[in-house]
């Protein structure tokens, strides 16, 4: 179930590529998508991620690790748009893979001990979130003249990269204590805010100033109601 649950995640990458290349996509749609999925994603982060910690472990372990977490998306985002250029091909492979590994990080690590029911707010925004944000990107990707198919490539081979990513992080830390998992959940959980702030939002905002507030406000209830459909 844990890899069904990681393959169903990623592989949302690979209908939203296929999506942003081979369909049509209104940026006013995907604007408001991505507040959707950016509003069901930061509640699921705090419910799944940040008060389990919290339980478990201490405010202490949390706040240190969203703190950390924060800093260590901000420093990453930081060398991808000043140093290594957002649209030269490693940084549009960084870009990709920055905001997803965090978030299937998160999702390996707090499958650790839970059914995939458990965590379905979980997976459900990552889902949500994956969709529009490999569709945007392949769009773009595209009309910057690469290949489609080396785009979609590129974003199969990302989905690869972010399915093991939930896989090691569930496998390898399954039995670390409480506290550690405390402090990585949050660290993932910390990237994941920054990503947010810096990316997501914005981008919804820049797409549809109007309704992006809306979506947003619906994701936080898709989240909450994914949440209690679970029994969360």
């Amino acid at each position: 179930m844990t890899l069904l649950v990681v393959a169903v995640v990623s592989g949302a990458l690979l209908a939203g590529a296929a999506w942003g290349l081979f369909g049509r996509l209104n940026e006013t749609l995907e604007g408001l998508l991505v507040a959707l999925a950016g509003g069901a994603l930061l509640l699921s982060l705090v419910t799944e991620l940040i008060e389990p910690s919290i339980e478990r472990s201490s405010v202490g372990a949390a706040t240190l690790g969203v703190a950390i977490g924060s800093l260590l998306f901000a420093g990453a985002d930081y060398l991808i748009d000043e140093k290594w250029g957002a649209n030269s091909g490693g940084g549009l492979l960084a870009a990709i893979t920055l905001d997803g590994v965090p978030e299937n990080l998160a999702l390996g690590v707090a499958l650790i001990g839970a059914t995939p029911a458990e965590v379905a707010a979980l997976a459900g925004s990552i889902f949500l979130s994956n969709l529009p944000e490999a569709a945007g990107g392949a769009r773009d990707m595209a009309r910057q003249n690469y290949p489609k198919a080396q785009v979609f490539w590129l974003w199969a081979g990302t989905a690869l990269l972010l399915s093991a990513a939930a896989i090691v992080g569930n496998l390898m830390l399954d039995e670390a204590s409480e506290h550690v998992l405390a402090v990585i959940r949050c660290i993932a959980a910390g990237a994941v805010v920054a990503s947010l702030a810096t990316e997501v939002f914005p981008k919804a905002y820049r797409s549809d100033m109007h309704l992006a507030g809306v979506a947003t406000a619906l994701g936080v209830v898709l989240a909450f109601l994914l949440g209690s459909v679970s029994g969360a």
